[in-house]
């Protein structure tokens, strides 16, 4: 059972080095509380500092949580739950986020916003605070997509300033411990329906000597790998309905015969690579649903209920005769095709005639041979998520 709060405010920083800037950014959060009279505390998540931050902060009079593992969402993970306060914001300790000036943040937080996080853009982004290909390409791109995925209302998915209530953060369960942990945070909020304000805020350039912990590459790949993981519509469903559209509309067109485009003929070959795109496509949407479904049952995502709508009527029994019937009909198909064959004595065949045989009853062998597969493995699934219920 969770205590009360201690305090009304936490201020966690995540630090690993930071001791050109720390000692700033803690006089700066200790001003802000003063000027408004809050009760609160200061804590730096410590991440394995060997420049000695941790004796800074302890003689600024902060609380030091040591965090482990190596990584920005762990550091900050265990600031935040070692944290007391019944509010907590967050921001990195490199002097680029103005502690001082946290008063909007906590006026949202006290009209009940469960989530708040800033806005460079919308706000000022001094000279030189951030790389160029941050602003123009990196953080727009990856919040547009974010944005376009999970229908988000922020406008800066990666602003490092944010704050939130205690149990809201306990909600969103969060799981990752590297940068995507930024991203996380903003998708759970979103997902989870939690109210959400942003604000327009001023970001500096930070005051170290040494280079950011940022990898501008392979971080923002790592949040775009995410982000596709985090939504399965996006990355198995949508492409898996458009691949089988397209594999439906060229197959039906091409089964009664070839067709003619120009000076290209389009013949069995193509109704080939189209009963491909079918298969595929539906592989993809399956694995859309064996995605969502997983994501549900291990906490990654909440609990959707258009799905339990559907399961209620989607049951192994059903995709069992689905599946049997695609087969059956396959197998009908193979049948006929291998008596054409021995109309023929066994003898070398048109392609052209054949094949338009041939290949479909493959197709609907195959897919009804995934249904019945995926039927008892969803079930399986289904079992799991049951038995988690009763725990």
């Amino acid at each position: 059972m969770r205590m009360d709060p201690q305090y009304e405010l936490s201020i966690v920083m995540p630090c690993l080095n930071e001791s050109e800037t720390l000692e700033i950014c803690i006089r700066k959060a200790q001003q802000c509380l003063r000027d408004l009279n809050i009760t609160g505390e200061i804590l730096i998540a410590d991440n394995g500092s060997t420049d000695g931050s941790q004796k800074i902060a302890l003689r600024m009079g902060a609380r030091l949580v040591p965090a482990e593992p190596t990584g920005y969402g762990a550091a900050l993970m265990g600031g935040i739950m070692a944290a007391q306060g019944k509010f907590i914001i967050m921001g990195d300790a490199d002097d680029s986020y103005d502690f001082s000036n946290l008063e909007p943040f906590i006026k949202k937080l006290r009209e009940g916003y469960d989530f708040v996080i800033g806005n460079r853009f919308k706000g000022t982004i001094k000279p030189g605070a951030m790389p160029p290909l941050h602003q123009y390409l990196g953080n727009p791109v990856l919040t547009g997509l974010g944005r376009l995925f999970f229908h988000s209302p922020c406008g800066d998915f990666h602003c490092g300033l944010r704050g939130f209530n205690k149990e809201a953060f306990l909600r969103m369960n969060l799981r990752t411990i590297g940068m995507e942990f930024a991203s996380e945070m903003v998708f759970k909020a979103t997902l989870l329906k939690m109210r959400i304000a942003e604000i327009p805020i001023i970001l500096f350039p930070d005051g170290r000597s040494r280079p950011s912990h940022l990898h501008s590459w392979r971080d923002g790949w790592r949040h775009l790998r995410f982000m596709f993981l985090y939504s399965p519509r996006w990355l198995f469903l949508y492409p898996g309905i458009l691949l089988m559209l397209v594999g439906l509309i060229v197959g039906f067109w091409l089964l009664p015969r070839s067709r003619t485009i120009g000076n290209v003929i389009l013949d069995v070959h193509t109704l080939l690579y189209a009963s491909s795109a079918i298969i595929i496509g539906f592989q993809s949407i399956l694995f859309a649903l064996f995605t969502k479904i997983f994501a549900i049952t291990e906490g990654f995502l909440p609990e959707d209920p258009r799905l339990k709508t559907a399961f209620r009527y989607i049951t192994l029994e059903i995709g069992l005769l689905v599946g049997g019937i695609l087969v059956l009909i396959g197998l009908m198909g193979s049948f006929y095709a291998l008596n054409f064959w021995k109309l023929h004595a066994f003898g070398p065949l048109a392609p052209s005639e054949t094949l338009r045989i041939v290949i479909p009853a493959f197709t609907l062998l195959t897919l009804g041979c995934q249904i019945i597969l995926s039927s008892f493995f969803l079930s399986l699934l289904g079992l799991k998520r049951n038995m988690s219920d009763l725990r």
